[in-house]
């Protein structure tokens, strides 16, 4: 099978341009990832006359770098050293805080992160059972693609992006600090890696510091699962900063200050391909999902993640079109696991309707169709327009099917809803009209 794209070797000028990739990642509006795009400005970097040629003409002949085929490619946030002097190698041979695994879906027009927890249960090869994390440590980049084919159904890993964890600080601290909500205080201290969280609860702006803090902090008893949540939120606030306007004009010196933590087989052509991609990627069509499994028991030796086989292969059939065999489906498929929606399903209802009993007039109204679990959780919003359906455990199929039983409501592929819900139901302006 021929790879989606050519095989080509790394240029030496990759890392400075990389970081627009990056913010692909983090980004769900044309508008945003166009202006960056834009704002390279060649002339403070060391590129070729021919890739000057092609940055200078990327907005004539956009349409030159088009995506031809489903690519995966796997993002790896490297617990590295902190402050590096240089790009060296050894930023980039750490445990892997951070595991995404995006898909660009060109005939779809969308593109998925699959968040994979840090400590989920895998198989090693030449070092047997072990977590996830720990690949890149014994073996690099490589073993990691292997253990991540391995471990969803031989998906292919078609290219590989590893970030030192200072990247995310620094950039935090470039935009001035991002605005989060802290759902409870959040007090750790680790004397021995001189380690520290101390966040208070509530909306905050936060600086690169307390965003590490915010997405390494583990006491709220839900381990990995609720660290992948704030890594989403994370990545929703650095979103939001990014639109700013003020932002745009200096987007060229962050990419200098960040290029040396960077690692990725890419090549510029590649890049380009992405970011063109980028350009046109509709913020509906950006999906945010997690690996379904469940954590270890509290008085087990090791914290564990327990991949859900059946979870796992529904998420891989519904978001990477791949079947438990490792076919790849030549349609696109999103129903639910059930014909029907389970009336086990954990169903969290939040209020942002702006009326006092919006929330309590769902729980009716679903309690009246008989769903068994379903319960008012509470949630830090600003009034919205329309109800969301959270897709926080990952079905999208039941998430359509109670859309089609409300009648309304948009459908949220991401896991920041109710921590432990199948289905978090943000109640909105519409329903209580």
């Amino acid at each position: 099978m021929a790879a989606p794209f050519p095989s080509r070797e790394k240029p030496k000028f990759l890392q400075l341009l990389f970081f627009s990739f990056i913010v692909l990642l983090l980004a769900s509006t044309s508008a945003t990832l166009g202006a960056i795009t834009a704002l390279l400005a060649p002339e403070k970097f060391d590129f070729t006359e021919p890739e000057l040629k092609i940055l200078d003409g990327l907005w004539q002949h956009r349409f030159k770098y088009n995506l031809s085929r489903p690519v995966n490619i796997l993002v790896l946030g490297i617990d590295g050293k902190p402050n590096p002097k240089s790009a060296s190698p050894d930023l980039f041979n750490g445990r892997s805080d951070t595991i995404l695994l995006a898909r660009f879906e060109p005939q779809y027009k969308s593109m998925t992160l699959l968040s994979i927890p840090r400590d989920s249960q895998v198989e090693i090869p030449g070092y047997g059972t072990g977590k996830i994390n720990e690949a890149n440590y014994w073996g690099g980049s490589q073993l990691a693609k292997q253990v991540i084919k391995n471990t969803l159904n031989q998906i292919d890993v078609n290219r590989y992006v590893r970030v030192s964890s200072g990247a995310f600080r620094e950039l935090v601290d470039f935009l001035g600090g991002v605005e989060v909500y802290i759902p409870q205080p959040m007090s750790y201290q680790d004397k021995t890696q001189q380690f520290k969280i101390n966040l208070a609860a509530g909306w905050q702006t936060i600086n690169g510091e307390q965003a590490d803090q915010f997405v390494r902090f583990r006491g709220d008893g839900y381990g990995d699962l609720g660290r992948v949540q704030r890594q989403q939120a994370l990545m929703e606030a650095i979103l939001a900063r990014l639109k700013d306007p003020t932002i745009l004009p200096r987007v060229p010196e962050m990419i200098r200050i960040l290029q040396k933590y960077i690692d990725t087989n890419l090549s510029f052509e590649e890049i380009l391909t992405l970011v063109n991609f980028g350009l046109n990627l509709d913020p509906q069509n950006l999906k945010m999902v997690m690996l379904p499994g469940r954590l270890s028991s509290e008085d087990s030796d090791s914290s564990y993640w327990y991949i859900d086989e059946q979870g796992r292969d529904r998420v891989m059939y519904q978001y990477f079109r791949l079947d438990s065999t490792g076919f790849t489906l030549k349609t696109s498929y999103e129903p639910s696991a059930y014909e029907t929606l389970s009336k086990d399903l954990k169903i969290a209802i939040q209020n942002a309707s702006g009326n006092a009993r919006g929330a309590e007039k769902m729980l009716n109204f679903l309690a009246d169709q008989a769903f068994n679990e379903v319960y008012l959780a509470s949630t830090e919003t600003t009034p919205q327009l329309k109800t969301q359906i959270i897709v926080q455990g990952g079905d999208l199929g039941a998430a359509k099917l109670m859309q089609k039983l409300l009648g309304l409501g948009e459908i949220k592929a991401t896991s920041t809803g109710e921590l432990g819900s199948d289905l978090t139901i943000r109640v909105g302006e519409d329903w209580i009209k």
